[in-house]
């Protein structure tokens, strides 16, 4: 009898409607889009960061789930103009939490503080420029102050200096580890795969190799052009990076890596989560995870587009596409 490795993060139940999705209303930080979703456990409610495109830039709010929906996000972590890294974008992408697939998800204290990574591109427009990484804490989720230095893309290796892209905090081993996703500096036809760094201040940060520790597969795997946005997870006596493959047949999938060590990554190569069928949420991309354990069942958001029979009109902004969260459960 052959065990299927996949069977064990698989959420085969997806939800058919977007648990939450832009408004297409000008002025707001969710106009266009709604992305990269971060889960977790606080006080005992279950929340979400998103990151929300409104034409100009990427900013962060804050969600907590009721029993039944997902609160209209807060806007927590915005521009800031006078920052020349954070003028146009403010994406935070992931709080230090319980690393344990199976346990609370519950957000890490640190002295009273929670410490998230985030990533910002210098100029205005969808993702315009190179992506560097950085630092913040707060004690509330909803004021964050920047800590340390940032990550640049220009420090690293060829592989990452087009731009460093969503990234995943945890502490482990007396140590902070931060996952992360790059891509290579041609402008078109780039390819993204996955790095780590480690730090033991929050404040310094090495580059613990100059190749990617989860590479592209070969041409027809799911993840020939992208192997990226890790979401890092415990299960037993082994560690899951849950990330998502773009294919060189245009469709992003949600997909997973084994480690035993977190420096050695086996790629799966099963798909988790797959593009829907015409008219669904996610016909066009099913990507970047955030996984949870919660109610006693595993749940896996994700970021489901879709494109618009018509486009919308959002000012002068043509709108081509539906981009929001969805989730599916165990």
């Amino acid at each position: 009898m052959t065990t299927d490795p996949a069977a064990p993060f698989a959420t085969p139940h997806k939800s058919p409607d977007l648990v939450l999705e832009p408004t297409f209303r000008v002025g707001d930080f969710t106009s266009h889009g709604v992305d990269c979703p971060f889960v977790f456990h606080h006080e005992g409610r279950l929340g979400m960061t998103v990151v929300g495109w409104d034409g100009v830039g990427y900013q962060t709010g804050l969600s907590w789930f009721d029993g039944e929906a997902w609160s209209e996000p807060e806007l927590v972590f915005p521009r800031v103009p006078g920052s020349p890294h954070r003028r146009y974008n403010a994406a935070l992408t992931s709080i230090a939490r319980d690393p344990d697939l199976r346990g609370t998800g519950e957000l890490v204290a640190v002295d009273g503080w929670y410490y998230g990574t985030y990533h910002a591109y210098p100029g205005a427009g969808y993702e315009s420029g190179p992506g560097v990484i950085g630092i913040v804490r707060s004690r509330d989720l909803r004021s964050w102050e920047e800590y340390g230095e940032l990550l640049l893309p220009e420090d690293g290796a060829p592989w990452e200096q087009g731009g460093l892209y969503k990234s995943w905090l945890m502490f482990h081993e007396d140590q902070f580890w931060l996952f992360y996703n790059a891509k290579d500096d041609r402008e078109r036809g780039w390819q993204e795969q996955t790095g780590l760094a480690r730090s033991v201040d929050l404040a310094h940060w090495e580059r613990v190799s100059d190749e990617p520790l989860v590479r592209n597969g070969e041409t027809g795997a799911i993840d020939d052009r992208f192997a990226s946005d890790p979401c890092v997870l415990r299960d037993g006596d082994t560690w899951v990076m849950f990330y998502f493959g773009l294919c060189s047949d245009g469709r992003a999938r949600e997909t997973f890596a084994t480690s035993t060590d977190l420096l050695t990554w086996e790629r799966s190569e099963h798909v988790l989560i797959d593009v829907g069928p015409e008219g669904s949420i996610d016909s066009a991309y099913a990507h970047k995870p955030a996984v949870i354990t919660h109610d006693g069942r595993l749940e896996h958001y994700y970021c489901a587009v879709s494109l618009l029979r018509e486009p919308v009109m959002i000012g002068e902004y043509s709108q081509r596409e539906r981009r929001g969260i969805a989730v599916a459960r165990s």
